[in-house]
């Protein structure tokens, strides 16, 4: 802690203006550097796949997809029955593309079945909380149309490692801890608890952990593109051929058998019908910077909106973390958030989300004449977008009125805190070629559902739907519909040049955080890596994705190292404050440093996140 307190004090000293690349400050993980490529993710292990990839030739979506198929193979907070989604740069084009693999509500699946069965919301956990699987298709689509090598090649690491590695403490603890959901899944206890009956059921730390079922299915995926392969099919149509295994084909079958065993709704149907979405991403410019994110089936496009907000002020003058600094930004994000919660959802669905108002510059000016520079207002309303779109807005009565949504009173923690930043790890590549890769991936954590003999873990992204119009009229679960998520990879260019490419896990904290990290090179001129473990601090007066949809008006997480006179300041201000040792992540990012012609690579200072470069 004692490098984190240095860190911290130089920050909040040197906040008008002093750059950090003129004297850098010691941060407890080293910088990544790199000519060649850059492989960044939530697992060493993982990290290592890519560098494998990497080794034998691949590009940066080739050590992507190994990456990712490595963190579902180990159980990073996701699995292989999870979602993907991501932000590509392709030099070729030089264009920024979006990849939504999100799967969608299954048949059966509406408001009023969850409700008849006495849910506020779709569960947490179990086969009633799965989407479709998005995170096979995902990466097929990836590897087909922007890798260059074959599925066997990309897949040899994640099927050594399910055919046993040395599991970490992190996942093996999180098994043992979820093992009486566990029990409740006869597939996921065979999977899971390889010690059924003894004072320790789960798998110890460093123990060889074997996944039989699933290194079956992932065989099953090359031996498919291989045998189209030595037919004459071409690279491309080969892992599309094991595309339609996984969703059409044998796999598809005993994925939707096993899920309606356990009483989960997904059918076949729904798996042959789904499709990856190839997308126009969302952006802004702040200040000469284009930053990306994806749709408003997303939560992204709330950092975009705050940009639109913030970039009316100056702010490297207020100090880095001073309590200017802070009570702008908080307030700035919770006007997001509130339009966040109230008008994201599937654009494929009626009705029409009002992005374009939402994101116009002159409605981001508008909102900021609600802020009280004085005092926290734990009473944010959903602004009226329709107006900058020349509209009518249906909901004004609605957003007028008193928010539907449950308020938490106590202290931050607890299964609060474990809702509020479920899930999720983040997969980060570059190459000397010039393609980048942002994704954030989630879906199939631990305790999960194992669909039948298959070994894939379903999603539990139902819980991020409403049941009820009053809380978001544009999410509310219909089958093959996607719930709005918190997952948000992004990239930024400057000049036309890819600049950042950025992601982070952790929920409801991801754009918060996000933002922060990004001001902190733009506005603060820290490098990478003293971006990433710059402390940062977080609202939770918007509404959880998860769980119990809670929000904690006024309440704010600092880290534990603030100066007392910024806690007394914000204190008078009405905040409800928290403290954490370490409020920075875990945020991954490359930096691609145009001056040399290298990659900065960094990684957060808490979780398991890290890479390697070349």
């Amino acid at each position: 802690m004692k490098k984190l307190s240095i860190l911290f004090t130089f920050l909040t000293i040197n906040s008008f203006g002093q750059s950090f690349n003129t004297f850098p400050v010691q941060t407890q993980k080293p910088p990544l550097h790199g000519k060649n490529w850059m492989a960044i993710t939530g697992k060493p292990l993982a990290a290592t796949a890519g560098a494998m990839i990497f080794t034998k030739g691949g590009n940066a979506i080739d050590a992507s997809c190994a990456m990712l198929a490595a963190t579902c193979t180990m159980w990073d907070v996701l699995s292989w029955g999870g979602e993907t989604q991501a932000l590509i740069y392709n030099p070729k084009t030089k264009k920024v593309i979006a990849i939504n693999a999100l799967g969608v509500a299954p048949t059966g699946a509406t408001a009023d079945f969850y409700k008849s069965k006495g849910y506020k919301y779709p569960p947490q956990y179990g086969p009633l909380a799965a989407v479709t699987p998005g995170t096979p298709g995902g990466l097929l689509t990836m590897l087909a149309e922007y890798g260059t090598m074959s599925l066997k090649e990309v897949l040899a690491p994640a099927m050594e490692l399910a055919q046993g590695y040395p599991i970490e403490g992190q996942t093996a603890n999180a098994i043992e801890k979820g093992k009486d959901q566990i029990k409740q899944w006869p597939y996921s206890k065979k999977v899971f608890l390889p010690h059924l009956g003894e004072g320790r059921e789960a798998p110890e730390a460093g123990e060889i952990f074997v996944q039989k079922e699933l290194y079956e299915t992932l065989k099953k995926l090359v031996e498919t593109e291989q045998a189209a392969l030595k037919s004459g099919k071409s690279r491309k149509d080969a892992i599309y051929a094991a595309y339609d295994r996984f969703y059409k084909g044998d796999i598809a079958k005993e994925i939707a058998r096993g899920t309606q065993e356990q009483g989960g709704l997904i059918t076949e149907q729904d798996l042959a019908t789904w499709k990856v979405k190839i997308e126009e991403p969302m952006s802004t410019n702040y200040k000469g910077i284009e930053v990306f994110k994806l749709q408003q089936w997303t939560q992204g496009p709330v950092m975009l909106q705050a940009l639109n907000m913030l970039e009316n002020f100056d702010l490297k003058s207020m100090g880095y973390n001073s309590t200017r600094y802070i009570h702008t930004l908080y307030q700035t994000m919770n006007l997001a958030f509130a339009d966040r919660d109230f008008y994201y959802g599937d654009p494929a669905f009626e009705p029409e989300e009002p992005m374009k108002g939402l994101m116009s510059k002159q409605y981001a000016k508008d909102r900021l004449k609600l802020i009280n520079w004085d005092k926290n207002d734990p009473n944010v309303k959903p602004g009226d977008p329709y107006p900058y779109e020349n509209k009518v807005n249906p909901y004004l009565d609605q957003i007028k009125g008193e928010k539907v949504g449950k308020i938490n009173e106590g202290p931050v923690g607890g299964q609060f805190l474990e809702d509020f930043t479920a899930g999720t790890t983040s997969v980060i590549s570059a190459d000397k070629e010039g393609w980048v890769v942002s994704i954030t991936p989630s879906g199939g954590w631990v305790p999960a559902c194992i669909a039948g003999n298959t070994g894939v873990g379903l999603s539990q992204r139902m819980q991020s739907f409403v049941l009820d119009a009053a809380e978001n009229p544009f999410n509310v679960v219909e089958p093959g519909k996607r719930p709005r998520v918190t997952l948000t990879p992004s990239i930024a260019l400057k000049d036309g040049k890819p600049f950042l490419a950025f992601a982070k896990q952790a929920g409801d904290e991801q754009d918060q955080l996000l933002l922060q990290f990004f001001l902190n090179m733009v506005e603060f001129n820290m490098t990478v890596q003293e971006a990433c473990e710059a402390p940062s601090f977080k609202t939770y007066q918007m509404y959880s994705s998860f769980g119990d949809h809670e929000k904690k008006p006024g309440s704010l997480m600092l880290n534990e190292q603030m100066p007392p006179w910024i806690r007394n300041d914000l204190l008078n201000m009405g905040y409800k404050l928290e403290y954490q040792p370490r409020t920075s992540g875990p945020i991954n990012a490359i930096f691609l440093d145009w001056k040399h012609g290298t990659l900065w690579g960094g990684s957060s200072n808490h979780g398991e996140d890290y890479g390697l470069g070349w």
